[in-house]
């Protein structure tokens, strides 16, 4: 059975929220959890995997083993953080194929120098639009199945028209879905839904914290975007229960204090689904 196919779920009105993912097992429980689509985060790979901030440290093998483990786990559609593409037009066409290969139903290319910034940190820098414009074509050249996802972070470097300028030439060029990073209010992130909600898809970031409001899918569908991602909030739970988790470990010398906010051995294993994989290796088993 294959996967759901990403561009038909992308109907007008409604936002598909995708849950940040960062390994196996957080696309497996999102997935558990009945979510349409996952988003594979480059952001929490760098802070799971490295212990790092997402300032382009990660590389585009990293990624694409992360994904290809997601997707032997989960058969929903992953929309990929592509970074930069990691270099040139050469380079993004390599991602491309990496990524889909490896299980992508969609990939997001942004117009940052590399290496690059979270979109929510300051100091980026961006390519010239004629640049990542042909970052895209050789993307939608190299891709076979794959919808490309063009990001701008030109809000916090060139202003809100030059975004929206931005974003117009991105489409020219071909994107199938854009992503205009950070707006700084709902007047902002509504006027990208007036501009280019009826054209195409349009993609929203939501970050704890971070330079945008946060709004619900329903909020996002109605001002016209239809995907909505909410790439580190998975990380951030993680890190505050893990914080908690160790202080009480530290503290008592044992998980007991802990156990009622945790899964117990079983319960993980009903989880992870062990006695169903265990009853499936049983039949591979020599008779007698």
């Amino acid at each position: 059975m294959g996967l759901p196919d990403l561009r038909t779920m992308l109907q007008p009105g409604r936002a598909i929220a995708c849950p940040g993912v960062y390994d196996a097992f957080s696309a497996a429980l999102a997935e558990q959890a009945g979510f349409e689509a996952l988003y594979l985060s480059g952001a929490s790979i760098a802070y799971s995997s490295l212990g790092a901030p997402d300032i382009g440290l990660v590389s585009v093998t990293e990624v694409a083993e992360v994904l290809a483990r997601i997707r032997e786990r989960v058969s929903l559609p992953v929309v990929v953080d592509g970074d930069t593409g990691f270099g040139n037009a050469l380079n993004v066409q390599r991602t491309v194929r990496l990524f889909e290969r490896a299980g992508a139903s969609a990939i997001q290319i942004e117009d940052q120098t590399f290496p690059k910034r979270c979109g929510h940190l300051r100091d980026k820098r961006l390519i010239p639009a004629a640049e990542m414009a042909g970052k895209i074509r050789a993307a939608l050249d190299a891709r076979e199945h794959a919808l490309i996802v063009a990001r701008t972070d030109a809000i916090a470097v060139e202003g809100f028209e030059a975004a929206l300028d931005r974003a117009e030439f991105y489409a020219e060029a071909g994107a199938d879905i854009l992503f205009i990073e950070a707006p700084e209010d709902l007047a902002q992130m509504a006027a990208v839904g007036r501009r280019f909600g009826d054209r195409l898809p349009l993609l929203a970031n939501m970050v704890e914290g971070g330079r945008t409001p946060i709004s619900s899918a329903a909020e996002l569908g109605a001002m016209g975007y239809r995907i909505a991602i909410f790439p580190g909030g998975t990380m951030r739970a993680v890190a505050h229960t893990l914080l908690a988790y160790f202080a009480s470990l530290r503290e008592h010398g044992t998980t007991d204090p802990f156990r009622p906010r945790m899964l117990d051995f079983a319960a993980l294993n009903g989880v992870l689904g062990t006695d169903a994989i265990l009853r499936d290796a049983a039949q591979y088993e020599p008779e007698g």
